[in-house]
Protein backbone atom coordinates (compact mmCIF):
# COMPACT_ATOMS: atom_id res chain seq x y z
CA UNK A 1 0.00 0.00 0.00
CA UNK A 2 1.36 3.43 -1.00
CA UNK A 3 1.85 6.20 1.53
CA UNK A 4 -0.73 8.36 -0.27
CA UNK A 5 -3.35 5.61 -0.11
CA UNK A 6 -2.59 5.05 3.57
CA UNK A 7 -2.98 8.79 4.13
CA UNK A 8 -6.33 8.76 2.33
CA UNK A 9 -7.57 5.96 4.60
CA UNK A 10 -6.43 7.91 7.67
CA UNK A 11 -8.13 11.07 6.38
CA UNK A 12 -11.43 9.37 5.62
CA UNK A 13 -11.26 7.66 9.01
CA UNK A 14 -10.61 10.91 10.88
CA UNK A 15 -13.31 12.98 9.21
CA UNK A 16 -15.69 10.02 9.17
CA UNK A 17 -15.38 9.62 12.94
CA UNK A 18 -15.82 13.36 13.50
CA UNK A 19 -18.89 13.20 11.28
CA UNK A 20 -20.41 10.43 13.41
CA UNK A 21 -19.98 12.29 16.71
CA UNK A 22 -23.71 13.28 16.80
CA UNK A 23 -24.50 9.60 17.36
CA UNK A 24 -22.12 9.32 20.34
CA UNK A 25 -22.97 12.19 22.68
CA UNK A 26 -26.69 11.33 23.10
CA UNK A 27 -25.60 7.89 24.37
CA UNK A 28 -24.14 9.63 27.45
CA UNK A 29 -27.49 10.88 28.73
CA UNK A 30 -28.65 11.44 31.45
CA UNK A 31 -25.27 13.20 31.88
CA UNK A 32 -25.57 16.91 31.12
CA UNK A 33 -23.44 18.75 28.56
CA UNK A 34 -21.07 20.15 31.22
CA UNK A 35 -20.39 16.74 32.80
CA UNK A 36 -19.83 15.23 29.36
CA UNK A 37 -17.46 18.08 28.47
CA UNK A 38 -15.48 17.75 31.72
CA UNK A 39 -15.26 13.96 31.32
CA UNK A 40 -14.00 14.40 27.78
CA UNK A 41 -11.29 16.78 29.00
CA UNK A 42 -10.13 14.56 31.86
CA UNK A 43 -10.03 11.33 29.87
CA UNK A 44 -8.46 13.05 26.84
CA UNK A 45 -5.54 14.05 29.04
CA UNK A 46 -5.27 10.51 30.45
CA UNK A 47 -5.38 9.04 26.92
CA UNK A 48 -2.71 11.29 25.42
CA UNK A 49 -0.55 10.82 28.53
CA UNK A 50 -0.76 7.05 28.01
CA UNK A 51 0.37 7.46 24.39
CA UNK A 52 3.35 9.59 25.45
CA UNK A 53 4.32 7.08 28.15
CA UNK A 54 4.05 4.18 25.70
CA UNK A 55 6.14 5.93 23.03
CA UNK A 56 8.55 7.47 25.57
CA UNK A 57 8.23 10.74 23.71
CA UNK A 58 9.12 13.50 26.19
CA UNK A 59 12.05 15.39 24.68
CA UNK A 60 9.81 18.07 23.14
CA UNK A 61 8.53 19.20 26.55
CA UNK A 62 11.90 20.48 27.76
CA UNK A 63 12.06 22.80 24.74
CA UNK A 64 8.51 24.15 24.75
CA UNK A 65 8.28 24.86 28.49
CA UNK A 66 10.81 27.66 28.01
CA UNK A 67 8.70 29.31 25.28
CA UNK A 68 5.94 31.30 27.02
CA UNK A 69 4.49 32.63 23.75
CA UNK A 70 3.74 29.15 22.44
CA UNK A 71 2.37 28.07 25.81
CA UNK A 72 0.06 31.11 25.90
CA UNK A 73 -1.15 30.32 22.38
CA UNK A 74 -1.92 26.75 23.42
CA UNK A 75 -3.66 28.01 26.57
CA UNK A 76 -5.85 30.14 24.30
CA UNK A 77 -6.37 27.13 22.03
CA UNK A 78 -7.46 25.05 25.04
CA UNK A 79 -10.02 27.70 26.01
CA UNK A 80 -11.35 27.93 22.45
CA UNK A 81 -11.69 24.19 21.94
CA UNK A 82 -13.46 23.98 25.31
CA UNK A 83 -16.05 26.47 24.04
CA UNK A 84 -16.30 24.55 20.76
CA UNK A 85 -16.74 21.14 22.42
CA UNK A 86 -19.22 22.43 24.97
CA UNK A 87 -21.36 24.20 22.36
CA UNK A 88 -21.28 21.17 20.07
CA UNK A 89 -22.25 18.67 22.77
CA UNK A 90 -25.04 20.93 24.00
CA UNK A 91 -26.31 21.51 20.45
CA UNK A 92 -26.35 17.81 19.57
CA UNK A 93 -28.04 16.75 22.81
CA UNK A 94 -30.59 19.57 22.41
CA UNK A 95 -31.73 18.25 19.03
CA UNK A 96 -29.96 20.88 16.91
CA UNK A 97 -27.61 18.67 14.90
CA UNK A 98 -28.47 20.38 11.60
CA UNK A 99 -27.37 23.76 12.94
CA UNK A 100 -24.16 22.29 14.36
CA UNK A 101 -23.33 20.86 10.94
CA UNK A 102 -23.78 24.34 9.47
CA UNK A 103 -21.04 25.58 11.82
CA UNK A 104 -18.51 23.19 10.29
CA UNK A 105 -19.65 24.00 6.75
CA UNK A 106 -18.93 27.65 7.57
CA UNK A 107 -15.54 26.93 9.12
CA UNK A 108 -13.47 27.09 5.86
CA UNK A 109 -14.99 30.50 5.08
CA UNK A 110 -14.17 31.74 8.58
CA UNK A 111 -10.59 30.48 8.23
CA UNK A 112 -10.20 32.37 4.95
CA UNK A 113 -11.58 35.53 6.55
CA UNK A 114 -9.21 35.22 9.52
CA UNK A 115 -6.33 34.83 7.09
CA UNK A 116 -7.18 38.25 5.63
CA UNK A 117 -8.01 40.10 8.85
CA UNK A 118 -5.29 38.69 11.12
CA UNK A 119 -2.51 37.20 8.98
CA UNK A 120 -2.91 39.89 6.28
CA UNK A 121 -3.13 37.32 3.51
CA UNK A 122 -4.30 38.46 0.09
CA UNK A 123 -7.37 36.76 -1.31
CA UNK A 124 -7.86 35.79 -4.92
CA UNK A 125 -11.06 37.08 -6.57
CA UNK A 126 -12.82 33.71 -6.29
CA UNK A 127 -12.10 33.63 -2.57
CA UNK A 128 -13.66 37.08 -2.11
CA UNK A 129 -16.73 35.87 -4.01
CA UNK A 130 -16.99 32.81 -1.72
CA UNK A 131 -16.70 34.95 1.43
CA UNK A 132 -19.34 37.35 0.10
CA UNK A 133 -21.72 34.48 -0.67
CA UNK A 134 -21.11 33.11 2.83
CA UNK A 135 -22.08 36.47 4.32
CA UNK A 136 -25.26 36.45 2.20
CA UNK A 137 -26.05 33.00 3.56
CA UNK A 138 -25.81 34.32 7.12
CA UNK A 139 -28.29 37.09 6.29
CA UNK A 140 -30.70 34.59 4.72
CA UNK A 141 -30.43 32.15 7.64
CA UNK A 142 -30.87 34.96 10.18
CA UNK A 143 -34.13 35.95 8.47
CA UNK A 144 -35.20 32.29 8.49
CA UNK A 145 -34.42 31.73 12.18
CA UNK A 146 -35.53 35.19 13.26
CA UNK A 147 -32.10 35.56 14.90
CA UNK A 148 -28.47 34.84 14.11
CA UNK A 149 -27.75 31.07 13.96
CA UNK A 150 -25.55 31.49 17.03
CA UNK A 151 -24.68 27.82 17.50
CA UNK A 152 -23.27 27.61 13.97
CA UNK A 153 -21.42 30.91 14.36
CA UNK A 154 -19.91 29.98 17.76
CA UNK A 155 -18.74 26.63 16.37
CA UNK A 156 -17.29 28.14 13.20
CA UNK A 157 -15.58 31.08 14.92
CA UNK A 158 -14.23 29.12 17.90
CA UNK A 159 -12.81 26.36 15.70
CA UNK A 160 -11.48 28.84 13.15
CA UNK A 161 -9.69 30.81 15.90
CA UNK A 162 -8.49 27.54 17.44
CA UNK A 163 -6.92 26.63 14.10
CA UNK A 164 -5.29 30.06 13.91
CA UNK A 165 -3.75 29.70 17.38
CA UNK A 166 -2.48 26.23 16.52
CA UNK A 167 -0.96 27.53 13.29
CA UNK A 168 0.86 30.29 15.18
CA UNK A 169 2.04 27.92 17.92
CA UNK A 170 3.47 25.37 15.43
CA UNK A 171 3.33 22.40 17.79
CA UNK A 172 2.65 18.87 16.40
CA UNK A 173 -0.78 17.29 16.97
CA UNK A 174 -0.10 14.87 19.86
CA UNK A 175 2.20 17.26 21.72
CA UNK A 176 -0.31 20.10 21.26
CA UNK A 177 -3.16 17.94 22.57
CA UNK A 178 -1.06 16.96 25.59
CA UNK A 179 -0.52 20.62 26.54
CA UNK A 180 -4.10 21.71 25.76
CA UNK A 181 -5.68 18.85 27.70
CA UNK A 182 -3.16 19.47 30.49
CA UNK A 183 -4.53 23.01 30.82
CA UNK A 184 -8.08 21.62 30.83
CA UNK A 185 -7.43 18.75 33.24
CA UNK A 186 -7.49 20.36 36.70
CA UNK A 187 -10.57 22.60 36.18
CA UNK A 188 -12.44 19.68 34.59
CA UNK A 189 -11.43 17.27 37.38
CA UNK A 190 -12.47 19.83 40.01
CA UNK A 191 -15.88 20.17 38.38
CA UNK A 192 -16.39 16.39 38.27
CA UNK A 193 -15.39 16.07 41.94
CA UNK A 194 -17.84 18.88 42.78
CA UNK A 195 -20.64 16.92 41.10
CA UNK A 196 -19.65 13.77 42.99
CA UNK A 197 -19.57 15.49 46.40
CA UNK A 198 -22.97 17.10 45.78
CA UNK A 199 -24.56 13.85 44.62
CA UNK A 200 -25.48 15.19 41.16
CA UNK A 201 -22.90 13.25 39.11
CA UNK A 202 -23.99 10.69 36.55
CA UNK A 203 -20.52 9.08 36.34
CA UNK A 204 -20.49 5.82 38.34
CA UNK A 205 -24.14 6.39 39.36
CA UNK A 206 -26.00 5.62 36.12
CA UNK A 207 -26.06 2.46 34.00
CA UNK A 208 -22.63 0.89 33.56
CA UNK A 209 -22.52 1.60 29.84
CA UNK A 210 -22.94 5.37 30.45
CA UNK A 211 -19.94 5.38 32.81
CA UNK A 212 -17.95 3.33 30.28
CA UNK A 213 -18.81 5.68 27.40
CA UNK A 214 -17.95 8.76 29.50
CA UNK A 215 -14.54 7.18 30.19
CA UNK A 216 -14.14 6.22 26.52
CA UNK A 217 -14.69 9.88 25.48
CA UNK A 218 -10.94 10.45 25.81
CA UNK A 219 -10.08 7.83 23.20
CA UNK A 220 -12.97 9.00 21.02
CA UNK A 221 -11.25 12.40 21.00
CA UNK A 222 -7.70 11.11 20.53
CA UNK A 223 -8.18 8.46 17.81
CA UNK A 224 -9.44 10.74 14.99
CA UNK A 225 -6.81 13.33 15.92
CA UNK A 226 -4.03 10.76 15.47
CA UNK A 227 -5.58 9.61 12.19
CA UNK A 228 -5.75 13.22 10.99
CA UNK A 229 -2.06 13.71 11.85
CA UNK A 230 -1.28 10.60 9.79
CA UNK A 231 -3.27 11.95 6.86
CA UNK A 232 -1.78 15.45 7.03
CA UNK A 233 1.73 14.01 6.81
CA UNK A 234 0.93 11.99 3.67
CA UNK A 235 -1.62 13.96 1.63
CA UNK A 236 -1.53 17.26 -0.29
CA UNK A 237 -3.30 20.15 1.40
CA UNK A 238 -5.85 20.26 -1.44
CA UNK A 239 -6.92 16.67 -0.67
CA UNK A 240 -7.21 17.46 3.05
CA UNK A 241 -9.33 20.47 2.10
CA UNK A 242 -11.76 18.26 0.20
CA UNK A 243 -11.91 15.62 2.92
CA UNK A 244 -12.87 18.19 5.58
CA UNK A 245 -16.36 18.46 4.07
CA UNK A 246 -17.00 14.78 4.87
CA UNK A 247 -17.55 15.56 8.58
CA UNK A 248 -20.35 18.18 8.27
CA UNK A 249 -22.03 16.15 5.50
CA UNK A 250 -22.18 13.13 7.81
CA UNK A 251 -23.34 15.32 10.71
CA UNK A 252 -26.13 16.70 8.53
CA UNK A 253 -27.16 13.17 7.52
CA UNK A 254 -27.16 12.09 11.18
CA UNK A 255 -29.49 14.97 12.01
CA UNK A 256 -31.91 14.34 9.14
CA UNK A 257 -31.84 10.55 8.70
CA UNK A 258 -31.05 9.20 12.19
CA UNK A 259 -32.44 11.86 14.52
CA UNK A 260 -35.28 12.89 12.21
CA UNK A 261 -34.68 16.61 12.59
CA UNK A 262 -36.61 18.78 10.17
CA UNK A 263 -35.84 22.17 8.69
CA UNK A 264 -38.07 24.57 6.75
CA UNK A 265 -37.46 25.01 3.05
CA UNK A 266 -36.06 28.50 3.60
CA UNK A 267 -33.37 27.05 5.89
CA UNK A 268 -32.30 24.64 3.17
CA UNK A 269 -32.01 27.69 0.93
CA UNK A 270 -29.43 29.10 3.34
CA UNK A 271 -27.54 25.81 3.31
CA UNK A 272 -27.58 25.84 -0.51
CA UNK A 273 -25.97 29.31 -0.51
CA UNK A 274 -23.26 28.09 1.88
CA UNK A 275 -22.61 25.04 -0.32
CA UNK A 276 -22.30 27.31 -3.37
CA UNK A 277 -19.65 29.33 -1.53
CA UNK A 278 -17.79 26.11 -0.62
CA UNK A 279 -17.92 24.86 -4.23
CA UNK A 280 -16.31 28.12 -5.40
CA UNK A 281 -13.72 28.00 -2.61
CA UNK A 282 -12.87 24.36 -3.36
CA UNK A 283 -12.68 24.94 -7.12
CA UNK A 284 -10.34 27.88 -6.59
CA UNK A 285 -8.17 25.90 -4.17
CA UNK A 286 -7.83 22.96 -6.58
CA UNK A 287 -7.05 25.28 -9.50
CA UNK A 288 -4.38 27.09 -7.47
CA UNK A 289 -2.86 23.79 -6.34
CA UNK A 290 -2.68 22.66 -9.97
CA UNK A 291 -1.01 25.93 -10.99
CA UNK A 292 1.49 25.60 -8.13
CA UNK A 293 2.37 22.06 -9.22
CA UNK A 294 2.81 23.22 -12.81
CA UNK A 295 5.14 26.03 -11.70
CA UNK A 296 7.12 23.65 -9.47
CA UNK A 297 7.55 21.15 -12.33
CA UNK A 298 8.60 23.96 -14.67
CA UNK A 299 11.21 25.20 -12.19
CA UNK A 300 12.45 21.66 -11.62
CA UNK A 301 12.76 21.12 -15.36
CA UNK A 302 14.69 24.39 -15.74
CA UNK A 303 17.06 23.40 -12.91
CA UNK A 304 17.71 19.99 -14.50
CA UNK A 305 18.39 21.59 -17.88
CA UNK A 306 20.72 24.13 -16.27
CA UNK A 307 22.59 21.37 -14.42
CA UNK A 308 23.05 19.40 -17.65
CA UNK A 309 24.20 22.52 -19.46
Amino acid sequence: MTEQRRGLIFGIGAYGLWGMFPLYWPLLKPAGAMEILASRMVWSFVSVLAVLIFTKHWSWFAEIRHEPRRLLLLLGAAALISVNWGTYIWGVNSGRVIETSLGYFLNPLVSVLFGVLILHERLRPAQWVAVGIGAAAMVELSLTYGHLPWIALVLACSFGTYGLFKKLAKVPAVESMAIESGFQFLPALAFLLYLQFHGTAVYAHAAWHVTFLLTFAGLVTLIPLLMFAGAANRLPLSTIGLLQFLAPVLQLLCGVVVMHETAPGTEWGGFAIVWLALVILTWDGLRQAQLNRAVALSVEGTDVAYAKG
